[in-house]
């Protein structure tokens, strides 16, 4: 198995991005508590408001599609938060290098 990294950026609907900040933060605790997980980020743009990236660090791919289809928080998330996102922005499926 090897690590997978992910780099993933959403953009808030206009007048959206107190809201999808809220739905995305509450995200953050049950990944980091996911098994697999070894990192599991979210940032904020400090010069465009509104836009929100994911950095996430995981043992395998299989432990991400986990999290990602399986975990109640994204399945929450998808069901109700998932209406304040505009657009994602990218999502780079990452491997190391050095």
């Amino acid at each position: 198995m090897s690590e997978l990294f992910m780099v993933v950026a959403l953009k808030a609907k206009a007048g959206k991005e107190d809201l999808l900040r809220r739905d995305l933060s509450a995200l953050v605790e049950p990944s980091r508590n996911e098994d697999g997980n070894i990192r599991y980020d979210l940032f904020e743009d400090q010069t465009e408001p509104g836009r929100f990236v994911f950095v996430e660090a995981w043992s395998s791919p299989e432990a991400q599609r986990r999290h990602h289809e399986h975990g109640p928080h994204i399945q929450q998330f998808h069901a109700n938060g998932v209406g304040n996102v505009d657009r994602t922005e990218f999502a780079h499926r990452l491997k190391r290098i050095v």
